[in-house]
């Protein structure tokens, strides 16, 4: 099966004189399921329906060469936000982009969805469009954007849309296709699951619940924070109901959650005739660096009831575990182990989490996850259930297909879900079979204080995860190691908690050599307390980190061991009345700088403040370096 028609010339080819959709995405064209686009494009296609491709548009010749579809343009900005794509935590313009040919940045516009839906709706002013993906999905109610330091209305307000699909696409898509061969419009589809829509207020459902209206949770954080939460608390497919939030003189509407796909569902969507690989047209520019992660990856499972709370995965993807048949997965091992440019190496089984192939417990399939609770933070449910066999037969099968030498585990392991698990026979085989030296996992921080605000489990979870996989490394005979990803400046997180968050580090010998600063993506629950300052489930006040100083200096302690960082950590364990970690005990964090010996007393007061031992009258002072970015807005 060819890739689907990107140009006038494969339109004529396949004498094809309109299509009825038109896909345009902030993305290039990658025909391969990791692409949200490549599987509701092949969707459509699988209904009898002709689909054309318009990748990262820029002129009007762009935007028109497929000409104007017959029932709708479907747009997303692509696998991950746009703003996200575009700019670093520091508000700095990035330039590169694996989803663009070449890996160069720049060839997506910000605020994608809103670009590409108002140059569609100036050119084609009476066709509909629909949007849906990443962007459109954690931007659907009124929200907090960093970018520009200001509360923004729905995307769906903003870009003049017909509809916005949230959430994953498949059953959302199939019911659109329904209703427009009913001869329905977008404009009028009010009942599919899944989707937000515009109204006027006269129409609002009955029943509904309310959030306050995009107006007042731009001007008052509390109701913002308040807002937050009842959204995350119908986010549920059992019993999840419809949500309200006027915005001027419209009222948007979200219906309630779309329901899980069916196991054959899943995997009908994944057996779908993808090209599994770039279009050749980017092949001149180098291809596209995004694909190299996972054409000889598989995706096995989607959802996770970890629900980190500064993870959009909850909101997207929803908490419930779907996952594909068995059968599925291993037929898929064995295409890629045919495939020519295969190596025998499959780089990842995995998905949101890697080990999780059911929900979390059987009462969620009839009553819906807990609302307001976590399953595994901060102590796990004791009605979770923890099983790998079903997880682990699959790896043992998929070991022994013809062509495969090893098969890795790349995508997130939950570390305090495994360490659960009573029956050692995974972990065993994780570590004897499936790392390549290493094992990523996400511990994030060591204050248990912080933890909670994050929605992790208490940081001995990880203590007792690490001595066990070390016990049995060990055991092994081999030389393997833990990778912590750990964040920086999170809400709650104060200097004095990164100074414990390096201490833990330094007692456990880890040494990150990349560290995430807190970056407050739409739609989060942590974004939520980075923009109001509170706590939106007990709406009590939340310290943020804020400056650029504290940042460079929380960031700065996770790397301590780092000369060039010698200064701003010495300065911070000043800040906090820490200098018994300044010299040479074990515990401490950086030597006591040796000073030459200077003839007057005024040299060496001179060579003191040089140190940093005294001008630290300012909240967190000044240091080196560039100066923060001015925020826009």
């Amino acid at each position: 099966m060819p890739f689907l028609p990107v140009s006038r010339k494969d339109m004529q080819e396949r004498k094809i004189e309109q299509f009825d959709f038109i896909c345009v995405t902030g993305d290039a064209y990658v025909d391969h399921p990791s692409f949200g686009i490549a599987i509701i494009s092949r969707l459509l296609e699988s209904f009898g329906c002709s689909v054309g491709m318009i990748a990262q548009p820029v002129s009007d010749e762009d935007y028109t060469r497929l000409g104007k579809p017959k029932y709708a343009f479907m747009v997303t900005g692509g696998n991950i936000d746009s703003m996200v794509s575009n700019y670093t935590v520091a508000l700095k313009k990035r330039n590169d982009d694996a989803y663009s040919a070449g890996g160069i940045g720049g060839k997506r516009p910000d605020r994608a969805v809103i670009t590409y839906c108002r140059r569609l709706k100036k050119l084609f002013p009476d066709t509909e469009i629909a949007i849906g993906g990443l962007e459109a999905s954690l931007r659907r109610f009124a929200h907090y954007d960093y970018w520009d330091d200001t509360v923004m209305q729905s995307i769906l307000v903003d870009s003049g849309a017909e509809l916005l699909m949230y959430g994953m696409g498949e059953l959302t898509v199939t019911e659109i296709w329904n209703h427009f061969k009913a001869g329905d419009k977008l404009k009028n589809m009010h009942d599919i699951r899944g989707t937000c829509y515009l109204t006027e207020p006269v129409n609002t459902p009955i029943g509904a619940v309310q959030c306050d209206s995009f107006e007042v949770v731009r001007d008052n954080k509390k109701a913002y924070a308040k807002s937050c939460r009842k959204q995350y608390d119908e986010q549920d497919e059992v019993y999840g109901r419809t949500i309200v939030q006027r915005h001027g003189n419209m009222m948007l509407v979200q219906n309630p959650p779309q329901r899980s796909l069916t196991q054959s569902e899943f995997d009908r969507a994944y057996e779908l005739p993808y090209m599994r690989a770039y279009h050749p047209m980017y092949e001149k520019d180098g291809g596209v660096p995004s694909i190299k992660e996972v054409e000889f990856s598989i995706t096995h499972n989607r959802g996770c009831f970890g629900f980190c709370n500064f993870c959009s995965i909850a909101l997207h993807q929803g908490r419930r575990v779907q996952t594909r048949s068995e059968q599925s997965v291993l037929d898929e091992a064995r295409a890629l182990a045919a495939s020519p440019g295969f190596k025998g190496y499959i780089h990842d089984v995995g998905g949101p989490t890697a080990d999780f192939r059911f929900p979390s417990c059987e009462k969620q399939l009839k009553s819906g996850l807990c609302k307001g609770k976590k399953c595994l933070a901060p102590t796990p449910c004791p009605n979770m259930k923890v099983d790998h066999t079903e997880y682990l037969g699959i790896l043992r099968k998929m070991r022994e297909i013809k062509n495969v030498k090893k098969v890795f585990i790349r995508s997130g392991i939950r570390y305090d879900y495994l360490i659960e698990d009573k029956n050692d026979e995974f972990m065993k085989e994780l570590i004897a079979n499936h790392i390549s030296g290493q094992l990523k996992v996400a511990p994030e921080h060591a204050s248990n204080k912080v933890l909670d605000y994050m929605g992790k489990p208490h940081i001995e979870v990880y203590e007792r995860f690490e001595k066990k996989f070390y016990d049995i490394t060990k055991g092994m005979g081999k030389e393997q190691y833990l990778v912590p990803y750990l964040m920086s400046s999170h809400p709650g997180c104060t200097l004095s908690d990164a100074v414990d968050l390096a201490v833990f580090l330094k007692k456990h010998n880890i040494r990150p050599e990349q560290v995430q600063d807190f970056y407050p993506t739409p739609g989060t629950i942590s974004t939520a307390m980075f923009y109001t300052g509170l706590d939106p489930y007990t709406l009590e006040p939340v310290y943020v980190p804020r400056k650029y100083e504290e940042k460079k200096l929380q960031r700065a302690l996770l790397q301590y061991y780092k000369k060039e960082n010698r200064e701003l950590v010495e300065k911070a364990l000043i800040i906090t009345k820490r200098r018994d970690l300044i010299g040479s005990g074990p515990n401490c964090l950086i030597p006591a700088e040796k000073r030459q010996e200077v003839h007057s007393k005024s040299a060496g007061a001179a060579g003191k403040r040089s140190a940093g031992t005294a001008d630290h009258s300012g909240k967190y002072g000044t240091y080196p370096g560039k100066k923060p970015k001015k925020r826009r807005g």
